[in-house]
């Protein structure tokens, strides 16, 4: 049996075994950035827009204190203005960017090939003797018998074991480069006003 499991390693389909789970990622980062472009139409932008070009704009209304000066006395007076802030929803949310960072695959064979084998033996011997005696002549009778039986048996076994571990280690990935100037320019576009 020796030599076998290097045989068998060698009928396993690695290229399967690690290319499978290595689409699988691949597979998964796609649907990632594909639910990363979803999220940003759906939130981002007006979905009623027909040109579907303006972002979703979310405003807010408060007072402001406002401090004026009268210049003849010079008394300062602070006065509650109603003011509006319109800011790109897009700028308060985090935008998934989920990126798989890092894959292991661990994978573990165990083989253990098991000769088994038994013998069993058993003999029997087996003898008697009788005499006979009396006036007439003697005679004697001698018996006997021998036996042996022996029985044997052979096992071959062989264990195998395989086990196959898959981490993935996924982060937030930076914004890209695309991402980042549309979001500048939608946060210098936040101005409050007056309402």
């Amino acid at each position: 049996m020796a030599g076998t499991e290097g045989q068998e390693l060698s009928n396993i389909n690695f290229e399967s075994m690690i290319g499978g789970p290595l689409n699988a990622v691949i597979k998964a980062q796609a649907q990632s950035a594909q639910t990363s472009v979803d999220f940003i139409k759906s939130v981002g932008f007006n979905a009623t827009d027909p040109d579907k070009g303006k972002p979703t704009m979310v405003t807010f209304e408060y007072d402001k204190i406002i401090d004026t000066k009268d210049p003849a006395t010079g008394v300062i007076t602070s006065t509650p203005t109603p003011m509006k802030l319109t800011v790109p929803i897009l700028t308060m949310l985090p935008i998934p960017f989920i990126r798989v960072e890092e894959v292991t695959i661990d994978f573990n064979a165990k083989i253990n090939s098991v000769v088994e084998s038994t013998t069993a033996s058993s003999s029997e011997l087996n003898a008697s003797l009788a005499v006979k005696g009396g006036w007439g002549p003697v005679s004697a009778e001698l018996k006997c018998s021998y036996s042996n039986k022996k029985s044997s048996s052979a096992t071959d076994k062989t264990e195998r074991t395989y086990s196959m571990t898959i981490h993935v280690r996924a982060v937030q990935d930076e914004l890209p480069a695309g991402m980042e100037k549309l979001l500048g320019i939608l946060e210098n576009n936040i101005k409050e006003v007056p309402a």
